[in-house]
């Protein structure tokens, strides 16, 4: 009778171990697939995998990748549910974290993610990359001084961090500080060479500190790094036409155009150039075509409730 016991429940036990280890290779060929189809761009079959082998096996590495396929395939509300999990898992995993703050702003949730920052600052005063999402945050918040506070902090502790100085510069810029705005500006184009967002930025306080051939220059250097740039290209045509140079502007916005046929925002300012230049009638061709292109854009709001058809746009002067 002893060894019929024995017998019954060894092989409970050895059914029990068979069936884990049946769990175990299912769950890593669920997990491996998965982070080889994340790899090539299968969202879809990569995410089905994930999500099968977290039904197999809570597994913190696993979530982290099904966040990725969720956010690479733009299920933010989904990515965001399996950060809370992980965090309720691990309250203080500063990657976790961090990737929960992505996730928040990336969702336009800027309020939620002022506490994530805070956490990861209680966990690690010295987290640079915490100050400056919060700093980022605080600007959304329109609270300016206490993101200059936050981004100077972040520098502080990360003197080669070039997003902060670009944050920096543009608020001190909104604020009305160009002069002040100005080396922060100059630090990220000394630091990021290659990064055209820092000369374009230079670019706009250069202006606004009235320094026009430099602020031109500046544009043309993010041209050099992005052709395609339609900042850029926008705010020379503006520049041109702003020193009345009428004619270059409209030729310097055709090559624009030809380049990017869609972009309304490139007809409206050559419409501009057009009737400042007389050319009426080319200027209302080039408005009607930006509002078709544009039809939530500027140009569209400025018309909205003052002109009952195009005929007439002209009548209270558009432009």
């Amino acid at each position: 009778m002893g060894n019929f016991f024995k017998s019954l429940f060894s092989s409970s036990k050895s059914e029990e171990l068979g069936e884990e280890k049946d769990n175990q290779k299912k769950f890593d060929v669920l997990k491996y697939d998965g982070v080889r189809a994340l790899k090539i761009g299968k969202l879809a079959y990569a995410i089905k995998c994930f999500v099968g082998a977290l039904d197999l096996q809570e597994d913190f590495e696993t979530q982290t990748y099904l966040v990725s396929a969720y956010t690479a395939a733009n299920k933010l509300d989904e990515a965001l549910d399996v950060l809370n999990r992980m965090i309720s898992l691990k309250p203080d995993h500063i990657q976790a974290r961090l990737l929960r703050i992505n996730t928040l702003f990336m969702l336009d949730r800027d309020g939620d993610v002022i506490a994530d920052c805070q956490h990861v600052i209680d966990l690690e005063e010295s987290n640079h990359l915490a100050w400056f999402l919060r700093g980022k945050a605080k600007v959304a918040l329109n609270d300016l001084f206490g993101a200059l506070a936050d981004l100077t902090k972040a520098i502080t502790l990360k003197d080669d961090f070039t997003d902060a100085y670009l944050v920096r510069a543009r608020i001190l810029l909104q604020m009305g500080q160009a002069v002040e705005a100005l080396p922060d500006a100059e630090k990220a184009v000394l630091l990021a060479p290659e990064e055209e967002t820092s000369y374009l930025l230079r670019g706009h306080i250069q202006e606004a500190l009235g320094n026009l051939d430099v602020a031109m220059a500046d544009y043309q250097n993010t041209l050099e790094l992005n052709p395609f740039s339609e900042e850029a290209n926008v705010e020379i045509g503006k520049l041109l036409i702003s020193q009345n140079r009428l004619e270059e502007a409209i030729s310097f916005l055709d090559e624009v155009i030809e380049l990017k046929p869609d972009f309304g925002k490139a007809y409206a300012e050559r419409g501009r150039a057009k009737n400042l230049k007389g050319d009426k009638e080319g200027a209302f061709e080039d408005l009607k075509k930006s509002i078709e292109l544009n039809p939530t854009g500027d140009e569209a709001q400025r018309l909205e409730g003052q002109h009952t058809n195009f005929d007439n746009m002209y009548k209270g002067g558009i432009y």
